[in-house]
């Protein structure tokens, strides 16, 4: 009787953790479906901003992997998180649906994806966070020529997919319609890390990852490089040397709209910072500037005529430099110099600007050198003919960028078009192609009148300064770094 009973509580104590595990399992099965449904989908999202994928997530896998469930449980979790890993679905990093819009809305660069807006700053991707429901970003490919050959995707870390990489830290990941190698295209598309680093505690990068139009590009130019490293120090640019990936990272920020939607006074703030810091990689102190007036209390104006060789360049340099050398003669305290920017090192370009009060300088990339001159100093364009019927809203990149750190645009000169040389009268664009690296020439009356209003502005402006400020302190925003 006894061994009767006792084998019947067993059979019914084995039944009852048969029992268990049956309806634990129908439980867990019906939550595959949905599970690779959010890891499959990179745009889904849940309509409460709380009730977020990720938190379902970790409290499915606190249930799946209660050791108190049993073993059968724990490898049961295991197949899921495996079917998870196998459900990720990489998508074209360059989506050519959106071609014609490249820069607009969501961009053809990680198209599926919502950008964070914020007041006042560009707008970003920020990877893990509620955007992406906990999800890292991962990237895989490394082609050079065809954007649509490399892949993005979002993961879960716990099941990230078979043969990955985890990238360790903070990586900035960078899309730009332009290049990392003109002065000008770069710093646009860098400006908002570091408007983005400047509002998160001046985090810095663990590494570069650049792109443009979804191609990936393993270096920037040199000028730009020294600015990125007097900013953020020495940082690698990815080149994902150990093959296509995929290449899964811990944090990541993407930028893809260049300065985009980045309001005037973080540009104020973000130019200020690279001004400060550029100077302090190179050694240089505003300090060092001495006086802003001289023995006779008449202002210190520093004229520099920034030259170019090539295209945009004047077909007349000497008859250029005769003009403002003359000029700057007639103003006491003026002093005048010719600088020819492909010559200058990063750090040469950096002290040029630093103790210049007027730059003088055809339209080019070296004008972005504009960066590096305190705030409320001088800028004066030149260019070629057929720039000003022509060329379009470009031209006034430098005007805009003068606006944006905090410079005087003094107006810009066109060389005039007195008839239409070109042999494509009817088409617009082939003609400024025709145009667009001509060299200018020059008006001697004009250029003469020109500089001796200028030199004036700048004249009263140092004395009006050197009367409220009778120190002669540089400016506050040259000396104070923020990181």
């Amino acid at each position: 009787m006894d061994v009767e009973k006792t084998t019947k509580t067993f059979t019914k104590k084995k039944s009852s953790c048969h029992s268990n595990k049956i309806i634990t399992c129908v439980f867990l099965l019906p939550l595959i479906p949905i599970l690779v449904h959010l890891q499959a989908s990179p745009f889904y999202f849940f309509s409460s901003p709380t009730a977020t994928s990720r938190a379902f997530f970790n409290k499915w896998r606190g249930i799946a992997l209660d050791a108190s469930a049993g073993p059968s449980i724990s490898k049961n979790s295991e197949g899921l998180i495996s079917k998870l890993r196998e459900s990720v679905t990489f998508l074209p990093l360059k989506d050519l649906r959106f071609a014609e819009t490249a820069m607009e809305g969501n961009t053809w660069f990680m198209s599926s994806l919502n950008d964070t807006h914020e007041a006042n700053e560009a707008e970003y991707l920020y990877f893990p966070s509620q955007m992406s429901k906990g999800r890292l970003l991962c990237i895989k490919g490394r082609h050079a020529t065809d954007g649509t050959k490399n892949s993005y995707a979002l993961v879960w870390p716990e099941a990230l997919p078979d043969s990955a990489t985890l990238m360790k830290g903070l990586t900035f990941v960078s899309d730009t319609f332009y290049d990392y190698g003109n002065l000008w295209h770069g710093l646009t598309g860098m400006a908002p890390f570091v408007g983005w680093s400047m509002k998160n505690k001046c985090l810095n990068p663990t590494r570069w990852v650049l792109f443009h139009w979804g191609e990936l590009r393993s270096k920037m130019g040199s000028w730009l490089q020294h600015l990125m490293q007097a900013n953020f120090g020495d940082v690698e640019i990815e080149g994902f040397e150990g093959g296509e990936g995929p290449y899964c990272f811990e944090k990541a920020v993407v930028m893809r709209h260049n300065e985009g939607s980045m309001g005037k006074e973080r540009k104020l703030q973000v130019f200020d910072l690279l001004r400060c810091n550029a100077r302090r990689f190179c050694g240089i102190s505003p300090e060092g500037k001495g006086q802003e007036t001289n023995e006779r209390g008449e202002p210190v104006i520093r004229l520099t005529l920034l030259m170019r060789t090539g295209s945009r360049s004047f077909k007349n340099a000497s008859a250029v430099t005769d003009i403002f050398a003359r000029e700057c003669a007639k103003v006491e305290g003026c002093t005048f110099k010719v600088a020819q920017s492909e010559n200058l090192s990063f750090c040469d370009q950096v002290r040029v600007m630093t103790y210049t009060d007027v730059v003088a300088s055809p339209h080019g990339a070296q004008l972005t050198n504009m960066l590096f001159m305190d705030r409320n100093s001088s800028v004066m364009e030149f260019f070629p003919k057929g720039w000003l019927e022509l060329a379009g809203v470009g031209q006034y990149a430098h005007h805009w960028m003068a606006d944006q750190s905090g410079m005087n645009h003094r107006g810009a000169w066109w060389d005039p078009l007195d008839k239409k040389e070109c042999p494509f009268p009817q088409q617009d664009l082939d003609c400024f192609n025709f145009y667009k690296n001509g060299k200018v020439g020059h008006n001697e009356t004009h250029f003469a009148e020109w500089a001796r209003i200028v030199l004036d502005q700048v004249r009263i402006s140092k004395m009006q300064i050197a009367t409220r400020s009778p120190t002669n302190k540089p400016q506050p925003n040259s000396i104070a770094c923020k990181c």
